[in-house]
């Protein structure tokens, strides 16, 4: 005997004291998915048989069953479950969670049962229990799946439990083994002939019937497509709609999720009295012209669409109509509903017509969602969902997303067939895309990025980041990036050294990078450039040829200063606009001198604590001078003290290196080292060879303003190529350089889970020394350095990357600030994690 289990599944177990249930679950299921209610009472009085301890044993154990089933876990209840009322509870937990209730029955004989409990110690109550559990069993067997258990299995007899094998099952919607590629395709609504130009742009190889008619259609790549529902109806062909999609999904080459109006058509076929109206007449009368064997099959591929599909390991959705991340994988008739006809506020609007909750601007989840049902101008992006519904029976066009590349592709429609309602609405035009909500960013939020899934952002991070950006930030229509902190390399194995290449090269070498390139750092701060062609106005609705602006937001100059420096750099990036077709240019750079940005920590810190160590120890080694030349033995304090006197001149050398006089712009120089993006395109993937070319073509038209970066390319797998770095490296910094930033040469590279780190700072001995203080190269300070543990810096470098690129890549896209926002906030927020910040 078989039992099949649906996945994500409460298994309710029942039956009287001593049937067995118990044991059955001990033999058929994890111990980890059996939650007891002998195990509970014994949690809260330390006594199983505690009938008095039931209320709050129950109520764990309902708590956990919760936690279970919101994980999407199998969860078996082994109590009696005799009454309806107990059970009824159980199903409504299960019917909160969006899982399938089952019931396991097992109806032992009486005298078995009776006999079962005499032979167990600790069970003291009589016959007259199991008589009742039975009686109550008996009156509950008929209507069980009434209650709602939606697949009921009752064993009778000790040898039938013995046969029983469970068999888990995946869900109908769980199709996460199949990862694509995919073509998901909008609302079709009996386009026909729109449909056949849709796939054979797409690629797609059409077979069709001695008529003439498509029947079918292949994919010489082995893609398939994924409709979205809402075949039928309006269209001027529904036949021929159907035809070609069930051809394509009986042929392995097509999956299909049930639409509202596949829905209706289903009941209409079936004689159901249904309202005949939204086009569906149209349906009706097109397939009374088919076969009876074809409206047959017809009814029966229709009937028999599930609501929603789950694909690429968990990374897709498709619906029709759209679905929060809470539903996806659920089996509920809510979670049906949502996915054919969405959600309504209850209200309707002045065409009639319900008012739709805008679900998928409150969408966080992990899944990309794809969707249909409410027509859109166009397919847009809105918190990783897209709907794909543009309209073509109402004279748009049908439109496929390629995945995973994320192309849209689309086909206009030949004319309009059926008018609309009321005009068509894109679902970001609810929200004006350049207002910016407080509730975007407070409290904790999570940010869903292409490259390293979910980043979290915890309240606390948010309200010191808010702090910042509502205080200091520049206009936030000009933030549109926020660069990451950098990971340093590998603590060095070397005795006097805390950071060197060698590390770096052997780091990239393990993550499968062979190319890499050896940028000089410059000792300024961070910059960011925006600069536009001309105004801002029209492309950013702010007044302005740009920004420059820091790690955090803060604009480095003054309105007059920035629009001298960033006038200088429009002129030198001539001959970009028209090459990148763009007005406007996103550089991350270095400005410099340090002290620009720095002074006051200069002043107040750095100079101070140099002028301390400077007058202190030469008072000592004056002292200790005199007293040696009296013949007192201080040879080692003496040694001692001279060692601390050079880490102090080496100090204040260190810093002053990297300040010089400024006059408004004259003595600022910019090194810019990556063109992060332009008009509708991101550079994240361009090697860094292309970014520092154009780095050179400005050098070349302001070299007083803008500073070279020397570069290296090593080849993290030849001795000699790394050989030549680390010479590099050592010339660099023993000339008084900060060190050099090592780079995958590719630039974006992925890793076997994410994204390999963008750079490693490799900083030199000396300039470290204002990082750790002068006298951090002596050997005891140097031994404790050398424990310091990365691994925290360079989760928050990652996190901060993805972050990054997620804006970079919105900002290309077109989406409104808002989403941009979103992302530029979190790479601030996470500024304030606990991280050591001398890494």
């Amino acid at each position: 005997m078989k039992l099949s289990i649906p996945d994500m599944a409460l298994v309710v177990l029942v039956g009287a004291s001593g049937s067995g249930k118990s044991t059955f679950a001990h033999n058929h299921f994890k111990s980890t998915q059996v939650l007891s209610s002998d195990y509970f009472r014994g949690l809260v009085a330390d006594d199983e048989n505690d009938q008095t301890a039931s209320g709050p044993a129950f109520e764990a154990l309902h708590f956990v069953a919760e936690k279970r089933m919101a994980a999407g876990k199998v969860t078996v209840i082994d109590a009696t479950n005799v009454q309806r009322s107990s059970r009824g509870q159980l199903v409504a937990l299960a019917k909160k969670h969006h899982v399938l209730p089952v019931a396991i029955v097992l109806d032992m004989p009486e005298s078995l049962c009776v006999e079962r409990n005499a032979a167990r110690p600790d069970r003291d109550f009589g016959a007259h229990v199991i008589r009742r559990h039975r009686n109550e069993l008996r009156k509950s067997l008929r209507g069980l799946e009434k209650e709602g258990f939606k697949r009921v299995y009752v064993m009778r007899t000790p040898e039938e439990v013995e046969a029983a094998q469970i068999e888990i099952e995946p869900l109908m919607n769980d199709r996460r083994s199949e990862t694509g590629p995919f073509d998901v395709i909008g609302d079709v609504h009996g386009c026909r002939a729109e449909l056949e130009e849709l796939l054979e742009k797409l690629g797609y190889v059409l077979d069709r019937d001695a008529e003439g008619r498509p029947v079918g259609a292949a994919h010489p790549s082995g893609r398939r497509a994924v409709f979205v529902g809402d075949l039928v109806d309006r269209g001027p062909d529904t036949p021929g709609v159907l035809r070609l999609v069930m051809g394509m999904v009986d042929a392995g080459n097509a999956l299909c999720v049930c639409g509202n109006h596949e829905q209706k058509l289903v009941r209409a076929l079936r004689g159901r009295n249904v309202r005949i109206s939204h086009g569906l007449e149209e349906s009706l009368e097109q397939l009374a012209a088919e076969s009876d064997d074809f409206r047959k099959r017809a009814e029966v591929f229709c009937g028999g669409l599930i609501a929603h599909y789950v694909l690429d390991e968990g990374k897709l959705v498709v619906s029709h109509a759209g679905l929060p991340e809470n539903y996806h994988g659920r089996a509920s008739s809510a979670v049906r509903s949502f996915a054919l006809y969405g959600d309504t506020t209850g209200e309707t609007d002045e065409y009639g017509l319900p008012v739709r909750y805008p679900w998928a601007q409150d969408y966080r989840g992990r899944a990309m969602v794809l969707y249909g049902h409410t027509p859109t101008p166009v397919a847009e992006w809105i918190n990783g969902t897209m709907c794909l519904d543009t309209g073509c029976v109402f004279g748009g066009r049908l439109t496929a997303l390629r995945y995973p590349e994320r192309e849209v592709v689309s086909v206009a429609a030949h004319k309009v067939w059926y008018e609309p309602v009321k005009p068509l609405v894109s679902p970001t035009a609810q929200r004006d895309p350049d207002v910016l909500d407080l509730t975007d960013v407070t409290g904790r939020r999570i940010v869903e990025t292409e490259h390293h899934g979910r980043v979290s952002v915890r309240e606390e991070q948010a309200a010191a980041a808010l702090e910042v950006m509502s205080r200091f930030a520049v206009d936030p229509r000009w933030l549109l990036y926020l660069p990451p902190t950098m990971s340093p390399v590998a603590t060095s194995h070397l005795p006097d050294v805390l950071e060197h290449p060698a590390e770096a090269f052997s780091g990239y070498r393990a993550e499968g990078v062979e190319s890499v390139v050896c940028e000089e750092k410059h000792m300024g701060s961070r910059a960011v450039v925006l600069v536009c062609r001309d105004s801002g106005a029209s492309r950013f609705g702010i007044d302005g040829g740009g920004a420059v602006y820091t790690r955090t937001g803060r604009s480095f100059f003054d309105p007059d200063l920035t629009e001298q420096l960033l006038e200088r750099v429009r002129t030198a990036c001539a001959g970009l606009w028209e090459e990148l077709n763009t007005d406007w240019l996103l550089f991350d750079a270095e400005l410099m001198p340090w002290s620009a940005k720095a002074s006051g920590l200069i002043t107040q810190q750095y100079a101070p604590v140099g002028a301390a160590s400077s007058a202190a120890l030469t008072a000592s080694l004056d002292a200790l001078n005199s007293a040696a030349d009296r013949g007192i033995d201080v040879g080692a304090l003496l040694a001692s003290t001279r060692s601390r006197a050079a880490n102090a001149d080496g100090y204040r050398s260190a810093y002053r290196r990297y300040c010089w006089p400024v006059d408004g712009l004259d003595g600022v120089r910019l090194a810019p080292f990556q063109l992060l993006a332009a008009e509708g395109r991101s550079f994240a993937t361009s090697p860094h060879s292309w970014h520092l070319a154009i780095a050179d073509r400005l050098v070349a038209a302001d070299a007083s303003l803008f500073a070279p970066t020397k570069r290296l390319y090593v080849d993290t797998t030849s001795e000699e190529s790394v050989a030549e770095g680390i010479a590099w490296w050592e010339e660099m910094t023993g000339a008084g350089g900060e060190g050099m930033v090592v780079k995958p040469a590719a630039n974006l590279v992925r890793g076997p889970k994410w994204l390999v780190q963008p750079g490693m700072k490799v900083r030199g001995r000396e300039y470290l020394r204002i990082i750790y203080g002068p006298d951090y190269t002596e050997p005891q300070h140097l031994k404790r350095l050398k424990q310091r543990s990365l691994g925290r810096k360079r989760s928050l470098a990652g996190r901060e990357y993805a972050l990054g690129l997620e804006a970079l890549d919105r900002v290309a896209r077109g989406e409104p600030l808002w989403r941009v926002h979103e992302c530029v906030f979190a790479v601030l927020a996470l500024e304030s994690e606990p991280v050591d910040p001398r890494l």
